[in-house]
């Protein structure tokens, strides 16, 4: 079973589109025609971004660490 993580998204409303990011992830934006495109959109900018890091950061040392 696959483990899901939620991100808070910020969302904005401009004359031509809808614009989100996440605040946590810079770099981590799209934008689409719709609230529901673009919230569907940054779905895959969150995955993209994610797997893009994972293979920046293969070659070094990493830990996790538990919040509460």
């Amino acid at each position: 079973m696959e483990a899901f993580t939620k991100y808070k998204v910020n969302l904005k409303k401009t004359e031509e589109s809808y614009a989100v990011w996440v605040h946590g992830l810079p770099g981590c934006w799209t934008q689409s025609q719709t609230e529901k495109e673009a919230l569907e959109n940054i779905k895959d900018a969150i995955k993209t971004y994610l797997e893009t890091i994972d293979e920046l950061s293969k070659d070094k040392v990493s830990r996790y660490v538990e919040v509460e």
